[in-house]
């Protein structure tokens, strides 16, 4: 099956993780993967799928085409797959305007209703989805990660621990917001520092911070050489659509993780099994203290990597992608 993907670019984040890294195992069993960059303009969006009679499918990543675009696109191409990984319908945590918009609810129930098969995230989105189209169009395939990008490896011994977050500068944004807490984390257990590995950084009172500007070719290193990954985000409808990334990455890494109980992030990090979930500073302070000792440290970090490995991985998530294409063969069934 000859597969296009439409995406914002090739080297975006989503894009990497939710399809490149799956191009392996389908060209594997005779499938082919082109992705191509969405074109910005409006006008140039009328011409989408021009090109594509020839692709068996084509994918669009995550945006929300005007309804002129998705009309012609959908009459262009002969299978029309939909990817997405965050509440996309909504507005973002930080919208002046607030979460809900009628635009893109609009734009988004057009879009599910217009696709034959759509790629969520998370249950979260699946649901969301579902509400348009039949439930056997939806499938759930998480944001995975290659384990061969983070082989076990021992921590450096250092006085003291290290946290680690990853992210860029938007979801910086929420860590801000979280500075109180990392500062009494600081205040409680001396010694504590925390690496952020991002393009942006932050001071923290009381919390000394190794800054570490993000690179592909460096960051799992750098995630892995931490003693424990934290996650956090606001308790939102915007955040309970997102897909835990850094989250896979540090248990992938060997990391024990301490994140806030929200979306996915509370069936990641498991009570005592992968992690610590916290969700006041009281309880994030003692979780930090728990895991000053390297034995339990370890034990969780090592859970933590077999789930990633087992659920979470490109094998994994290659697996459902090719579960889910013969569905494609099947009698169009959709919304609307």
């Amino acid at each position: 099956m000859q597969l296009v993907a439409l995406a914002e670019s090739e080297n975006h984040v989503c894009a990497r993780y939710r399809l490149a890294a799956f191009r392996p195992a389908l060209e594997a069993v005779g499938h082919s993967l082109t992705i191509q960059a969405l074109p910005s303009s409006w006008f140039a969006r009328l011409t989408l799928g021009r090109d594509l009679a020839a692709a068996d499918a084509v994918i669009v990543q995550r945006k929300l085409l005007p309804r002129v675009a998705l009309t012609l696109l959908r009459r262009r191409v002969k299978k029309l797959l939909f990817d997405f990984d965050d509440a996309v319908w909504l507005r973002d945590s930080y919208a002046a305007k607030g979460f809900e918009s009628p635009k893109r609810t609009h734009r988004f129930r057009r879009i599910i209703e217009a696709c034959d098969l759509v790629l969520a995230g998370n249950g979260y989105l699946a649901e969301a989805a579902r509400r348009y189209t039949t439930s056997e169009r939806v499938i759930v395939v998480p944001t995975c990660i290659d384990m061969v990008k983070y082989p076990h490896s021992e921590r450096p011994a250092r006085a003291g621990l290290q946290l680690v977050w990853v992210g860029s500068s938007s979801t910086l944004r929420g860590l801000e917001q979280f500075t109180p807490t990392l500062s009494a984390i600081g205040r409680a257990v001396p010694g504590t520092r925390l690496k952020l590995i991002c393009d942006r950084f932050i001071d923290i009172p009381d919390m000394p911070v190794d800054r570490c500007p993000w690179n592909d070719a460096t960051e799992a290193a750098e995630i892995t050489s931490a003693d424990i990954g934290i996650g956090w985000v606001p308790d939102d409808p915007w955040s309970r659509g997102k897909c835990g990334l850094k989250v896979l990455q540090y248990q992938a890494a060997g990391l024990p993780v301490i994140a806030n109980p929200v979306g996915v992030q509370a069936a990641f990090v498991r009570e005592g099994v992968t992690g610590f979930q916290a969700s006041t500073t009281e309880q994030w302070v003692n979780a930090v203290r728990q895991l000053t000792e390297a034995s339990l440290r370890q034990r969780l970090g090592r859970n933590g990597r077999e789930q990633v490995k087992q659920a979470y991985s490109t094998t994994a998530g290659s697996q459902l992608w090719l579960a889910a294409l013969p569905r494609l063969n099947e009698p169009t069934r959709r919304a609307g």
